[in-house]
This record gives C-alpha cells, structure tokens and sequence, in this order.
C-alpha cells in the first residue's frame, strides 16, 4: 500500500469515527482510531500513517509522535473535510 492511499483510508476512518468539533472540523480521539478493529485491520503502522498525513497538513494532533496509552485522549483533528 503506498502513503497516499493510507493516507486517504484514515480520513475516511476519522470521519467514520469521528465527530464535528465546535470550530466545526471532525475530531477523533487518537485511543478510540488505535483501538478500533477496522483501522487495526486496514494500517500496517497507524502511527506512520498520522505522521504521514500531520506532514501533509491533512490532520493535526498535540505533539509529534502518539503512543498507546500515554496518549489515547488526544484529539485527531481532520484540517480538510
């Protein structure tokens, strides 16, 4: 699977899971994308892939890098919709 592609998945799973944010942009919490069995199934490397998609602008989170756990309640805020 190449990086655009990926990329693309996780918008679609961001909305899917997601919800509207009061400026109005779809927000996911980074613990619900990571524990999801959808998105376990579809990213290889779910953490690549964000990064991938922050270096993109496509989404935003707090931070560089997301860990399990340490970081499940920040939020993944898709920037294009």
């Amino acid at each position: 699977m190449n990086v655009e592609h990926e990329v693309t998945l996780l918008v679609d799973e961001i909305r899917r899971l997601g919800s509207k944010n009061a400026d109005g942009k779809t927000t996911v919490k980074f613990g619900v994308l990571f524990n999801d069995d959808q998105c376990a199934n579809l990213f290889e490397a779910l953490v690549g892939t964000l990064k991938a998609a922050k270096r993109k602008k496509i989404i935003t989170f707090e931070g560089e890098l997301l860990l399990q756990g340490v970081h499940d309640n920040v939020d993944v805020i898709l920037l294009q919709d």
